[in-house]
């Protein structure tokens, strides 16, 4: 986690943007998102300049190519303003959108999604003052610039109308260390905005399994075919892409794709797990919908088409751990009961914890919860497991201050430990309910539907003692009242 000085140099080049006449958070790490990526073109060049040295031998696969020079950040960054602006303007933004599959090796999402780029920084002294800020942060740790990058991001969520499009760092950990991704997992997030998920399975597998990535084929999968993530919207691809960059995955499949439309026809039964925060509450025409999602469920609700999306992905045994709003818990429309029997009878549903409304303040307020299950095509549900989540470590109300209530420890160590769940009562936050009572109740996974309340009997005073002090106080108040008059007269 970046502290101290590296977190101010950066709300500095916030600052600048906002300064200088981009106050649009979207715009402004977008920007940035450009720059970092001119940096990091002339480091490969640099390496492989190096490595030339090394084997006196030929530069392979350079970035650069003769008389190109004049684009490298080196270059760039000691020219005048005026002359880096048009330099930047009128020749480093066209070579980014040509660059093709340079960047990464075949295939390379980065440079496809540098296609539409788009230079705006308005002015050569602001370029001037951004690339001198930017340029003076250590960028040579990976740990540090996926920090660096996660904490921009978090400006995103801080600053306004696009933070619908971050889910909080501590829920996405929570899905993550509950699913406990493997290395040999194929990690899909159909809707993956700047990636949080992915970048966060990625970091959970090199903390967890560091010996399985010394196998040159299990990296090679690490880096080119574990992690999946699609957006319909272009921007979000470029920072989701740069997120993943500069935390270390060299070629992430992160694609445009508008996965409701599309379907899943490319890629059914393809992913073993996926994680994933859709948007919600959205309703589509059923001829924009794509029809073997309609197969699932006919419906022009987003939610549930996303989950119907999600069993698609899956393949045979694949996990997902999902966040949905309430209503999917128990909406009585025929298609919301048709997918919660679904995932109870055809599939096995695994989990649902329910999580506080506060979650997503200050953006909105809706209820949401997680739902845990297992594509199986063949049932397998027996005891779906609840947690009622209470407080998730920050208040919830609009500020999301840091609180020491944070019942998200408790969830992992009770999940990750069922067993001892069997003996645990209705009143408990988290409990057992067997597949027979929610078939029962129809299919309603609200969580209000099983708990069990208890009631704490309060002991009153007799109210017959409590007028007897309440003509007490007036008649006190009424023998004050004479001694002032008597004062006054």
């Amino acid at each position: 986690m970046i502290t101290g000085e590296l977190k101010s140099r950066i709300d500095r080049v916030w600052d600048a943007f906002w300064s200088g006449g981009i106050s649009n958070p979207i715009e402004v790490i977008e920007q940035i998102t450009y720059l970092l990526f001119i940096r990091r073109l002339d480091d490969l060049q640099v390496l492989a300049e190096k490595k030339a040295r090394t084997t006196r031998g030929p530069i392979e696969d350079p970035v650069f190519l003769p008389g190109q020079e004049h684009l490298r950040w080196g270059r760039l960054k000691n020219t005048a303003p005026g002359e880096m602006f048009e330099t930047i303007d009128r020749h480093v933004f066209p070579f980014l959108r040509s660059l093709g599959g340079r960047i990464g090796g075949d295939g390379s999402t980065y440079s496809e999604h540098m296609k539409g780029a788009r230079f705006t920084i308005p002015t050569a002294a602001l370029l001037s003052r951004v690339v001198d800020m930017l340029d003076a942060i250590p960028m040579a740790d990976r740990d540090t610039n996926g920090d660096l990058y996660e904490y921009m991001l978090a400006k995103i969520a801080t600053a306004g109308t696009n933070g619908q499009f971050r889910t909080p760092r501590h829920i996405i950990d929570l899905m993550v260390r509950m699913t406990a991704p493997e290395p040999g997992d194929e990690i899909c997030d159909p809707a993956c905005g700047t990636a949080g998920f992915l970048v966060a399975a990625s970091e959970y597998v090199r903390e967890t399994h560091a010996d399985a990535l010394l196998d040159a084929t299990q990296r090679e999968h690490f880096h080119r075919s574990m992690f999946h993530g699609y957006d319909f919207d272009s921007t979000m691809l470029r920072i989701g892409s740069m997120n993943m960059l500069l935390h270390g995955i060299e070629s992430p499949d992160i694609r445009y794709r508008d996965s409701l439309s599309e379907g899943a026809s490319e890629d059914a039964a393809r992913y073993s797990l996926i994680l994933a925060n859709p948007p919600f509450a959205g309703s589509l025409d059923y001829e924009s919908t794509a029809k073997d999602l309609q197969r699932v469920v006919r419906t022009k609700k987003t939610e549930l088409l996303f989950l119907a999306l999600f069993l698609k992905l899956l393949a045979p045994g694949g996990r997902a751990a999902v966040i949905v709003p309430d209503g999917v818990l128990f909406g009585s429309s025929k298609a919301h009961r048709e997918l919660r029997r679904i995932l109870v009878e055809e599939q096995k549903l695994d989990a649902v914890v329910k999580l506080p409304s506060g979650v997503f303040r200050p953006y909105a307020g809706v209820s949401t919860a997680i739902l845990f299950f297992t594509r199986t095509d063949s049932g397998g549900t027996e005891d779906v497991w609840f947690y009622d989540v209470r407080a998730d470590g920050f208040s919830l109300d609009d500020k999301r201050n840091p609180i020491e209530a944070n019942d998200l420890p408790d969830v992992l160590a009770r999940w990750q430990d069922r067993t001892a769940e069997q003996g645990r009562g209705r009143t408990d936050q988290s409990f057992l309910v067997p597949k027979a009572e929610i078939v029962e109740q129809g299919y309603d996974l609200s969580i209000n539907r099983y708990q069990e309340i208890e009631f704490e009997q309060v002991a009153h005073r007799d109210p017959l003692a409590i007028i007897a002090d309440i003509e007490e106080l007036e008649t006190e108040i009424a023998r004050g009242l004479d001694d002032l008059k008597a004062m006054l007269s």
